[in-house]
């Protein structure tokens, strides 16, 4: 008698609907499109930050440059997303909601993930370079950082927060090397401590949520709640420090009138409480979909953005 994955197999064949990987042909393409996670493209807008920061968002060049970094990081996020979700399918299998990622669930091949996965990366790399040389070494340093991640580093406790807030860190770079802006000390500080925060937060909520023996997340195990809460709450307060000095001390600072880059901190501080009550519910596993769905966070965001685009004009 045949055994049942002979059977299983022998009826795969005989379906014409049928992909390699046990996607159906009419489901494919839609697989596909979820595996590159098109929600999370929105965190990609963090290249808008050193244009807005340096009040030139509105000028045509630098806008199209900002356009074409956040492109480009579409691209090549996508594809670490493909390579990662391959890497990653045996331990997504036990978590909750991962285990519906088309990888893990089958509806995607492993080897195809991993092949689209690096060919979307170079892709990213190369159309970048063509820009701007600044903006393709950027996007160099993000590829081989999410590379040495997806090959274990994001086993190792410490280290992997430090990989991933680079990923959202490089994004803010980016914005200045694909426009030719300089950047300020004071923004590259604001926008580590500020990614370091958001990606604790993260894996607080995961920590929360499942637990450190869960087995989706091996970094998990390492860490400890207590741990990650004293990494969020002092790179919140690094942040709100390092903001502040610049608002006192950067440019605007010494000239009459209302200083708008000292009243910007009021609403910032504000954004990161609000922000940081989801953490502490440990509902902060989806970033993005914070920023997408709390409209009272997207209010007071749209008045700090505007106050530092007041500020940078007038300064």
């Amino acid at each position: 008698m045949p055994s049942l994955d002979t059977s299983v197999a022998v009826a795969d064949r005989e379906r014409p609907d049928t992909l390699a990987g046990g996607a159906s042909r009419e489901a494919a393409p839609r697989s596909w499109v979820r595996a590159v996670r098109p929600r999370q493209w929105p965190k990609n807008a963090l290249v808008l930050a050193a244009p807005l920061a340096g009040g030139r968002v509105l000028d045509p060049e630098v806008l199209l440059g900002a356009l074409v970094a956040f492109a480009v990081f579409c691209v090549a996020a996508s594809g670490c997303y493909l390579l990662n979700d391959a890497l990653d399918a045996p331990q997504d299998r036990l978590h909750p909601t991962k285990c519906r990622r088309p990888v893990a669930a089958g509806d995607i091949g492993v080897r195809a993930a991993s092949v689209v996965g690096i060919v979307l990366m170079l892709l990213a790399v190369v159309i970048a370079t063509v820009w701007a040389v600044p903006l393709g070494l950027t996007m160099l340093a993000y590829v081989a950082v999410q590379a040495a991640y997806v090959g274990g580093i994001k086993d190792e406790p410490a280290l992997d927060l430090a990989v991933v807030s680079s990923g959202f860190l490089l994004r803010a770079i980016a914005g200045g090397t694909a426009s030719g802006l300089v950047l300020s000390p004071w923004f590259l500080l604001v926008a580590t401590f500020g990614a370091l925060f958001v990606v604790a937060g993260k894996r607080y909520s995961e920590m929360t949520r499942l637990g450190a023996e869960a087995g989706t997340r091996p970094s998990l195990g390492k860490y400890s709640a207590s741990y990650l809460r004293f990494v969020w709450t002092m790179a919140a307060g690094v942040t709100v420090t390092v903001y502040l000095l610049w608002a006192l001390n950067g440019p605007g600072s010494a000239a009459g009138g209302t200083s708008w880059a000292a009243v910007s901190v009021a609403p910032f501080v504000l954004c990161l409480m609000r922000y940081a009550a989801v953490v502490d519910r440990g509902d902060a596993e989806r970033p993005e979909d914070i920023v997408l769905s709390d409209r009272y966070l997207q209010l007071i965001a749209l008045a700090w953005v505007a106050l530092v685009v007041v500020g940078a004009v007038r300064g």
